[in-house]
């Protein structure tokens, strides 16, 4: 797939790859670490910044999130997400900018407009000081010429939640406490400045140990790699990486929207309105942004995620190491979340995926055989509706009527935020909120593998050939009595 930071990823997935020969070599120390930077930078040119010294920097503080270690600029954070400081310094400061469209007039309109003295003449045309502009943007909208234009940075101009902000410097700063983690920032930044944590070591290590490490699907995995990589090819790849088996997350969809209809169900009932619990971003969002409504509207049943973690800690064992791969920034910090016991103790992305088959020589190959778990249902939990209609089906399924029931199929920050915002002030008129920070679903998230045009067209034809199996069918082939599928880890 060809994106506008199509050479930031490649130098990252070259960097994890590294980093992960040295894991399975058992030779992760420093003066391996720092033999990276060199092979990496070579030099004595730089190739894409202004020196190989800062280059080599750069490596090196992303050879540290490959350890899913802090910065040095983030000793005490949690957040997965992290600003890699000696890449973010080429954006402009000033959000407002003169162009050379000004024609220096005698009107003034910009300087009259101003209320804090931010701008003055230069030589040529009028200058904005940065340090005084409030950002009001009234110069831009009384120039006459249009000579002033707004100069957001893309980092920000990605965050739903306006966790990002800079500091004297100029270097983008994160909120933790704003932060949802949904790693838009990441793919936005042309620099490559922001990134996040990667646990290959630890799997790697895991794996080296002999204990069961159990990959985990995402329901976004059919179609990443083309019509050609079904789920069972997915599967053996896994398994000569050293995963002991892979198991599709489609299947905790199918567990997760059992329990949620019966939640939805009893809440149309008492006439509460309810939002879904999938989406890791949206419930940071909730948590954060909307505390009430996180306390009263969310469900509280676990995400896909978290139910098929459970379920393989309780079939083969709690030592068993889940190990959660999909597109999603936000997994990351969902797997840290300890209000919910039992969730993936990993979690990767379909690149670092494919950085640890690297370092294994192993590729993606077609093979004969068929494999399902989830129904399509399950499966199309990675599309936007794919959750409500799953829910809705299981209603169906119980008989339960669904005629007058009002849903709100959210996908992207705005339209989620917007759709809080209305729940908090009491004018939502429908009854249920499924929310998605990605636009499109999960298929769109930050870390997909492909466009996610030719994700949509290769999906259809791999979940065509599934059997049409109906949800609470197939959950009766697993032992649902075993876990729990409530996020406070209680059994009914």
């Amino acid at each position: 797939m060809v994106t506008s930071d199509q050479s930031i990823v490649r130098l990252k997935h070259n960097i994890m790859e590294e980093v992960c020969k040295l894991a399975w070599n058992g030779e992760l120390d420093a003066e391996h670490k720092e033999a990276v930077c060199y092979e990496i930078i070579p030099g004595p040119r730089p190739t894409y910044r202004c020196c190989v010294y800062k280059e080599r920097e750069i490596v090196r503080q992303r050879v540290i999130l490959s350890c899913a270690e802090n910065l040095p600029t983030n000793p005490d954070s949690k957040n997965v997400v992290q600003v890699i400081q000696p890449a973010c310094d080429d954006c402009s400061i000033a959000s407002y900018s003169v162009t050379d469209n000004c024609r220096f007039c005698l009107g003034k309109a910009c300087l009259n407009s101003c209320k804090f003295g931010a701008i003055t003449p230069g030589e040529r045309r009028m200058h904005i000081d940065p340090t005084k502009c409030k950002e009001c943007g009234m110069c831009a909208k009384e120039c006459p010429y249009q000579a002033i234009v707004h100069l957001e940075r893309p980092c920000k101009k990605a965050c739903p939640v306006g966790a990002i902000s800079y500091d004297e410097y100029g270097h983008c700063v994160i909120d933790d406490e704003k932060c949802i983690s949904c790693g838009h920032c990441i793919h936005s930044c042309p620099f490559g400045a922001i990134g996040s944590k990667t646990y290959l070591v630890h799997i790697i290590k895991a794996i080296l140990e002999g204990k069961k490490v159990i990959a985990m699907c995402a329901p976004a995995t059919e179609g990443q790699f083309g019509e050609d990589i079904s789920m069972a090819a997915v599967k053996a790849a896994c398994k000569k990486v050293g995963f002991t088996d892979m198991i599709e997350v489609g299947l905790g969809g199918d567990m997760t929207a059992a329990y949620e209809s019966a939640e939805w169900f009893e809440a149309k009932e008492e006439g509460r309105k309810m939002t879904t619990s999938c989406c890791p971003a949206f419930i940071n969002m909730l948590r954060k942004h909307f505390p009430d409504q996180f306390r009263d509207n969310m469900s509280s049943t676990v995400s896909p995620m978290c139910a098929i973690s459970r379920f393989v800690k309780a079939t083969m064992g709690e030592d068993t190491v889940t190990v959660f791969v999909g597109p999603c920034i936000a997994k990351k910090s969902e797997a840290q979340d300890e209000t919910v016991p039992g969730n993936a103790d990993y979690v990767i992305t379909f690149g670092e995926l494919r950085a640890l088959m690297r370092s294994k020589g192993v590729e993606f190959e077609p093979v004969e055989e068929d494999y399902q778990e989830s129904s399509t249902f399950g499966k199309h939990f990675a599309s936007s509706g794919g959750v409500a209609k799953a829910v809705i089906e299981c209603m169906q399924e119980r008989g339960q009527n669904t005629d007058d029931i009002k849903l709100m199929q959210c996908a992207g920050g705005a339209e989620c935020k917007k759709a809080l915002m209305l729940l908090k002030s009491g004018k939502l008129d429908v009854d249920f909120i499924e929310g998605m920070i990605c636009e499109g679903g999960c298929v769109g998230g930050p870390s997909k593998h492909r466009a996610e045009r030719e994700i949509v067209k290769a999906r259809t034809t791999l979940i065509g050939k599934a059997d049409g199996r109906k949800i609470l069918a197939n959950l009766e082939n697993y032992p649902m009595d075993k876990f729990s599928m409530y996020r406070d880890g209680h059994m009914e």
